[in-house]
């Protein structure tokens, strides 16, 4: 089940498990000394996704209560870095008090969304953005289960408020692959590339990595958006992965 569904019935449930787990909507700050772990306790990290990646896929509500549920190697990983605090919904209410938000494959926002999440950066918020053009991720719910993770990103009216355009080469070779990642390399499987939306693109963006890796400021904020989601596929694991993302997340979190 996907987080994206529990706002109206399961919106209770949520809460006690949150608070079972030390979830919180706040974003603490980092107090001077602390261990690792401390400090990864002390940030809050929303995390909005279609993904199964706060629960297993398939995970229904008696597993979540009782630990049966086992997410993959992807939530262990984020939660090295901070607190998770699952979202549902972008809407400002959802993203007061959080300073940090991993969107992964998010399903399409509403008009009211895109604002408030755009506000919310403009206003100092930091995010790191999964927008996948063509998902190869697999699932086992067929085409059209809304329990299935969006097979395309619709971002396109936050993507042009920001100047950035999302393109698909489909003639690219299918099969996971490396591309260059900064100094190292990250996988990809049919990926998209961002580019510059003209030259009077409303936000200080910059691309990297052929086009890959879009960075940008917005106001008092940053969001750093890949054109893929294949790293964060729990189906594949590995430590050149988790070091890539380590280094996303770090980097999203201002470290």
């Amino acid at each position: 089940m996907q987080p994206r569904r529990l706002s109206k019935a399961l919106a209770p449930v949520l809460a006690l498990c949150l608070a079972a787990c030390g979830g919180s909507s706040a974003d603490s700050q980092v107090e001077p000394g602390a261990t690792g772990q401390e400090a990864a306790e002390s940030v809050s990290l929303g995390l909005f996704t279609t993904l199964p990646i706060y629960w297993g896929e398939g995970a229904d509500i008696g597993s979540m209560l009782d630990g049966a549920s086992e997410p993959g190697w992807v939530r262990p990983a984020l939660e090295k870095r901070a607190t998770l605090v699952p979202l549902d919904t972008l809407e400002q209410d959802s993203l007061e008090g959080l300073g940090h938000v991993v969107l992964a494959q998010p399903r399409p926002l509403a008009p009211s969304e895109n604002v408030a999440f755009d506000s919310w950066l403009r206003e100092g918020g930091r995010a790191l953005i999964f927008a996948d053009p063509l998902l190869t991720q697999h699932s086992d719910y067929p085409l059209g289960d809304p329990r299935r993770p969006h097979d395309m990103v619709v971002m396109s009216p936050l993507f042009t408020r920001w100047g950035l355009e999302l393109r698909f080469d489909d003639r690219q070779p299918e099969g996971e692959r490396l591309v260059g990642f900064g100094d190292g390399e990250i996988p990809v499987d049919l990926a998209g590339e961002f580019a510059l939306a003209g030259n009077d693109a409303r936000a200080d963006c910059s691309l990297s990595d052929g086009g890959l890796i879009a960075r940008c400021k917005l106001g008092e904020g940053e969001v750093t958006l890949v054109a893929d989601a294949a790293l964060v596929d729990d189906h594949f694991d590995s430590p050149q992965r988790r070091a890539v993302l380590d280094t996303l997340v770090g980097e999203a979190l201002s470290e």
